[in-house]
């Protein structure tokens, strides 16, 4: 089973919000996913970006793949090194 950790999007129309959450390759973006480590705000200002740390990096630990716009919050918030 290939684990991706990659973006929910929640929220109304043209107001997004995402969950940053690990879920399998297979399922579908918004379905069923393992486990939820974060949020990620745009529309706010200054944009609003919460990760846990410990959980974010459990999961890359045992070989979840970050999306690449994940892996861009991760890199803004520390978590992972350019």
């Amino acid at each position: 089973m290939a684990v991706k950790i990659r973006l929910k999007r929640m929220g109304a129309n043209k107001k997004p919000f995402y969950r940053i959450v690990v879920a399998d390759s297979r399922a579908p973006r918004d379905g069923r996913f393992i486990e939820e480590i974060g949020y990620y705000n745009p529309v706010s200002e200054p944009k609003q970006i919460k990760i846990n740390d410990e959980k974010a990096n459990k999961w890359l630990g045992v070989g979840a793949q970050p999306t690449e716009t994940v892996k861009k919050l991760f890199q803004s918030q520390g978590i992972i090194e350019k």
